[in-house]
């Protein structure tokens, strides 16, 4: 029964990585980048919330600030990659991003006061039902709900509309994209908003669950990519379904007093687990 109510409990984190992680590869098959950003890009626009509810504004509209702060962030984000660096390769994109996400860290972690937890106000409390004689939270139906919900947008978006398949090309060939019309650097901007505005709103609601300060929340850009390594960074679904079990192993690693400090880890055994199994064939051509 604690390895059950543990497994439970880890499914608001896994709902939050699997958006973020669906988020990752959404803005990797639009704009071709992997960006190391999104969750400080969504730490962001959630401690505008704890700043806003801490001077005594109301809850919702506190929220509503922060979302809008979150989205312009990923919109600046944004702009920067497109402006300069939209022609660069992939290995120099993901560079910069990792450049942005150290400088956004530094930043944030002046503004807020350095790394000392921060009070996060709980968007949605209590209990939605019972699951085999545990509860499940509200929050985490609403995360699960949330990754699906885009899961499904992104994939209808990316497959069946004349803007997804200009993203597609943009992605691609951004120059020829643009040569036919495209309007490239808006809806790469874009991109980066909506993938800011989700990724804010699942950071406000996994925060009082974790160690509310800037940087904890920022780094959980690593059970992103291993979500989104999971998906190849090609599939939603099975990015969906990595972050879910991402945090359902975590939640149940908790439960056992030798393994619960390192659950932290278990991000970087995915990601090298995923990297080994994807090389195999290559291994195996060497070894025959």
């Amino acid at each position: 029964m604690n390895l059950l109510t543990s497994a439970v409990a880890g499914l608001t984190a896994g709902g939050a990585y699997a958006l973020l992680g669906v988020c990752a590869i959404f803005t990797y098959r639009l704009v071709a980048v992997v960006n190391f950003t999104g969750a400080a890009i969504g730490a962001s626009g959630a401690f505008v919330l704890v700043v806003l509810t801490e001077a005594g504004f109301p809850l919702w509209p506190a929220v509503l600030a922060g979302l809008v702060v979150g989205t312009l962030v990923g919109m600046a984000v944004g702009f920067i990659m497109t402006t300069w660096f939209a022609e660069a390769n992939a290995s120099t994109k993901a560079a910069v991003t990792v450049a942005l996400l150290v400088g956004m860290i530094a930043i944030g972690l002046r503004l807020i006061g350095g790394q000392h937890p921060r009070p996060f106000p709980e968007l949605f409390p209590g209990s939605a039902f019972r699951l085999a004689g545990v509860e499940v939270t509200i929050a985490s139906v609403l995360t699960i709900g949330l990754a699906v919900a885009f899961t499904l947008l992104a994939d209808r978006f990316l497959n069946h509309t004349r803007t997804g398949l200009h993203l597609r090309a943009l992605s691609e060939r951004p120059m020829a994209a643009e040569l036919i019309g495209v309007r490239v650097k808006f809806l790469s901007i874009l991109v980066w908003a909506v993938t800011g505005t989700f990724t804010t709103f699942a950071l406000m609601i996994i925060a009082p669950q974790r160690s509310p300060n800037f940087l904890a929340l920022s780094l959980l850009v690593v059970p992103a990519l291993a979500a989104a390594l999971i998906g190849l960074f090609r599939s939603f679904w099975l990015a969906l379904a990595g972050g879910i079990l991402i945090g359902v192993i975590e939640g149940m690693t908790s439960t056992f007093e030798g393994l619960s400090q390192y659950r932290s880890a278990v991000p970087f055994l995915v990601i090298l687990a995923v990297l080994l199994w994807s090389q195999r064939e290559a291994r195996w051509d060497e070894a025959r």
